[in-house]
């Protein structure tokens, strides 16, 4: 069988192709990276990447989502490892970004899966609502916006502004 260049997420047994990313996910995808990889590699705590599936377990079945953003820290996967594989490890954080097609609904639904699995927190970014919804497995979630930044004990040290994120230009970065 002929292998496909679309990304596909293993769910319940199958699997189901992921939305490709547009122009403004993908901006907001680079700033996110761009600020946890300067927060990584100033703390030297861990990696962060782009698109990379995680084996997590949903509802007694496997489930490789691939999350917008990872972050997993060098507690949990030392620094050592570099396999060119799943990510074998709960992560501490994961983002994923609304993509025209998807609803708010949807991406809390998933992100409730993450923190079943163990994940500690999810980013879900709102593009049409310039926001991002922190979900966390000991705590209500909280919704950052406008002149806000997220900031977590989980991540410390961490500083992340909304509104450049949702800057309308390059030069935000």
């Amino acid at each position: 069988m002929a292998e496909s260049n679309e990304q596909c997420e293993l769910v319940e047994g199958r699997l189901q192709p992921k939305i490709s990313p547009k122009y403004k996910h993908s901006t907001l995808q680079l700033r996110l990276l761009l600020a946890l990889n300067q927060w990584c590699d100033k703390l030297e705590c861990g990696r962060v990447r782009p698109e990379w599936g995680v084996v997590l377990q949903r509802r007694g079945e496997d489930w490789v989502p691939i999350p917008d953003a990872t972050y997993v820290s060098y507690k949990r996967l030392p620094a050592i490892w570099e396999e060119d594989e799943p990510c074998p490890v709960v992560p501490e954080l994961v983002i994923e970004i609304i993509s025209p097609g998807q609803t708010f609904g949807e991406l809390t639904e998933k992100a409730t899966n993450y923190l079943l699995a163990g994940v500690d927190r999810v980013w879900v970014v709102d593009t049409k609502a310039q926001s991002v919804t922190v979900e966390r497995r000991d705590d209500l979630p909280q919704t950052v916006r406008g002149d806000e930044a997220i900031t977590d004990p989980l991540l410390p040290g961490l500083f992340v502004p909304i509104a450049p994120l949702f800057a309308k230009n390059d030069k935000a970065n």
